[in-house]
């Protein structure tokens, strides 16, 4: 199965940045200190690192990648705001949740998925049918993400107060195996386990984040590897946006060596990758305004703890870096 990128708008605008990226870069290596510069990397099993090395921009790096595989998004965030990571990725609200809490890190780049890709789901024997049922029900997410901002914006979209129903802060995998017991009615959750769960669970979607939610995932780096480490942080987010325009283009191929690696089912990750058509995008106004949107939206909710100005979470120069070299 493919699909090509040249049908994208988000890959498009990003085409003219990528091309002038690439003269950019390709004289940066120069730049580069004898003594090897080295970007620790936080990634997940099947994340970018493999998603790096099947598109073939893995090769020839004028630094060297110190990876670390995390089993989920929070520890690698957590390791960013320790200092032991350089560069990692996580969804927009995770984010924000820890850089409202002071920590040293910005957005530097990042990627968009199809809003429809994160939904919520309820056994295939369920009495749930819309959104409009979840009055009273016990609905299980992540906390302080998109499960909980899924779950909120969805109760408040179909009139329903936030009290009027209980939320469960639940992982993934808990989640799952508390949805398939019984003891909760719902999940709100993304791809690959939305996939998972309807190909295999036979759960069904009875909502999802259309016009609800950015489904942004941030590339994310430390305030010290900018200052100190920026241009191998510029070349490694040019290698992962090329990355992604590539897995747009050799979905199957992609999907397969996926599940290679994390042994989930082939079938599973080809329906997850189609669905989701997940684009590389710019730091750009666009952007901003979405995810300020979703960010003063989780403030009413009471997932964030203040107000955020979501512009100063960001860093766009690596997209003016991109552009500016033309």
């Amino acid at each position: 199965m493919s699909i090509n990128s040249h049908d994208h708008p988000i890959t498009r605008r990003l085409a003219a940045s990528l091309f002038a990226a690439a003269v950019t870069l390709s004289t940066a290596a120069a730049s580069f200190a004898a003594d090897t510069v080295v970007l620790r990397v936080g990634d997940q099993k099947g994340g970018n690192r493999s998603l790096l090395e099947i598109s073939g921009y893995a090769k020839d790096l004028p630094y060297r990648i110190e990876w670390s595989e995390f089993p989920a998004a929070a520890p690698i965030l957590e390791a960013l705001n320790a200092g032991a990571l350089d560069v990692g990725y996580t969804g927009d609200l995770s984010f924000l949740s820890v850089y409202a809490a002071g920590a040293p890190i910005k957005a530097i780049g990042g990627t968009k998925s199809d809003a429809k890709t994160q939904a919520i789901l309820v056994r295939q024997d369920s009495p749930i049918k819309s959104a409009a049922d979840l009055k009273g029900k016990r609905l299980a997410g992540t906390r302080g993400g998109w499960g909980q901002f899924l779950i909120d914006a969805t109760l408040e979209k179909a009139q329903i107060k936030l009290e009027d129903a209980t939320f469960a802060p639940l992982g993934p995998v808990d989640a799952k195996v508390a949805l398939v017991a019984g003891s909760i009615d719902a999940w709100a959750v993304w791809e690959p386990y939305v996939s998972f769960a309807t190909l295999k669970d036979k759960a069904r979607v009875i909502a999802d984040g259309d016009g609800l939610t950015p489904t942004i995932t941030f590339i994310v780096a430390t305030d010290s590897a900018i200052a100190t480490k920026r241009v191998a942080v510029l070349d490694l987010l040019q290698r992962l946006n090329k990355a992604r325009l590539w897995s747009l283009d050799h979905i199957s191929e992609y999907a397969k060596s996926t599940a290679e690696l994390t042994k989930l089912p082939e079938d599973v990750l080809l329906s997850a990758y189609a669905a989701q058509r997940t684009s590389p995008i710019p730091i750009d106004e666009n952007v901003v305004k979405e995810v300020q949107e979703a960010s003063d939206r989780s403030t009413r909710y009471g997932i964030l703890p203040k107000t955020l100005d979501v512009s100063k979470a960001v860093d766009r120069s690596f997209t003016a870096a991109a552009a500016g070299s033309n």
